[in-house]
């Protein structure tokens, strides 16, 4: 059921409109100033918020930034009887979605409210469409952390140049997600962003996968086939794991960075590609070198720009603003109410060992979000969450 917060130092104008629109099937609480609405706003989930502008305590506008600076994305309708042209910009201007002057029109009123909310169940609808269209892939980096805001820093200054980017970092950490935000923040963000998992490939077929073949080069290349090179033309390419890259393989991706040229499989065409170059691998690169495993020249074309994203154990600050995130994201994904997570849990959650990183604690709030009651404690982490 949509929930109204409705936030007015007028009881006959609360009990009015809470008698509407509870009749209107709307769920009704009141304020009865800006100090405790606020307080309301900040420890409860709203769908939206009507708010008084002149009130005792703290008056509507106060209200409105202070809610919009701690985060909270819900539409205020900011109602006043002293309304005029120059309130209502300022109201709009500072985040509100509309503004009604007392006295008021219910009919206008209600329109007014049920515009708010559809347009923020589109807004809902778009961002799980984008999600399930690049596979339900997370592109924020969401984190406060020292580490992470020097990462984003990084990500800002290096982004708009073609400098390659090596990416280290344990397994789960985002390493992904790092090259992503450096391509869509890139000139190159309307063009193609190519994946390879070079772990994931057999050493016999990565050559194919990265450069493409012709037709007849082995048994299965029954046409030509381009490869991600060339898909990923004029777009960056991210290679992932590069650490497990065959040395015949680490032959052909140093001389594609050298000559910006490659040559398909079974051909003997030079084919000329514009592809910026992001890699990534949870392996020890040098000693890769010293053991043999990993070409030195083709680091060092590699590693313009190194970036090391840390592990979850290491930026422990960052969990409550993620186990948020992953809340909000997989309640809305899964059409399941929202729920929320006690002080205690955030707390229990950063005793856990977290091997996975950020792809672990994902799973566990998504465990936790189906298995758990509306509010989720720290004994519910301690049970579900092999907590260590």
């Amino acid at each position: 059921m949509t929930k109204i917060l409705v936030i007015d130092d007028e009881r006959p104008i609360r009990s009015t409109l809470q008698e509407i629109l509870e009749f209107e099937k709307f769920k009704v609480e009141t304020a009865e100033d800006g100090a405790v609405g606020l307080e309301m706003i900040l420890n409860n989930k709203y769908d939206l918020i009507l708010c008084d502008i002149k009130m005792p305590k703290k008056d509507g506008m106060e209200v409105l930034e202070e809610a919009i600076s701690k985060g909270i994305d819900v539409p205020f309708v900011m109602i006043s009887g002293h309304g005029n042209i120059e309130t209502a910009v300022e109201a709009i201007k500072k985040g509100a979605y509309d503004f009604i002057e007392k006295p008021l029109d219910l009919n206008r009123t209600l329109v007014t409210l049920r515009n708010a909310l559809e347009k923020t169940d589109i807004v809902k609808e778009i961002k799980v469409l984008k999600r399930k269209v690049s596979n339900g892939k997370i592109t924020d980096i969401i984190g406060e952390s020292e580490a992470i805001m020097k990462i984003k820093q990084m990500i800002d200054k290096v982004a708009p140049t073609d400098a390659r980017v090596l990416i280290t970092g344990p397994n789960g950490a985002g390493k992904e997600l790092v090259a992503r935000q450096l391509h869509e923040k890139s000139e190159r963000a309307k063009m193609p962003f190519i994946e390879v998992n070079c772990a994931a490939i057999p050493s016999e077929l990565i050559e194919s996968e990265l450069f493409g073949h012709e037709k007849g080069a082995f048994t299965s290349a029954i046409k030509t086939r381009e490869g991600k090179f060339e898909l990923a033309s004029g777009g960056s390419i991210f290679l992932d794991e590069i650490g497990d890259m065959s040395a015949s393989a680490q032959a052909k991706v140093l001389r594609a960075l050298q000559e910006n040229k490659i040559t398909r499989v079974g051909g003997d065409k030079e084919i000329k590609v514009d592809t910026r170059v992001f890699a990534a691998t949870n392996k020890d690169l040098a000693k890769e070198i010293a053991e043999g495993n990993f070409r030195e020249d083709l680091y060092h074309r590699l590693n313009v720009i190194p970036i090391h994203v840390p592990s979850l154990n290491d930026r422990k600050s960052d969990i409550p603003i993620l186990a948020d995130y992953f809340l909000e994201m997989i309640c809305s994904d899964q059409g399941i109410p929202a729920k929320t997570i006690s002080k205690d849990a955030y707390e229990a959650l950063k005793e856990v060992n977290w091997t996975g990183n950020i792809r672990e604690l994902r799973n566990i709030i998504e465990r936790l979000i189906i298995l758990c009651s509306d509010k989720i404690s720290a004994e519910d982490v301690k049970l579900y969450a092999n907590v260590k």
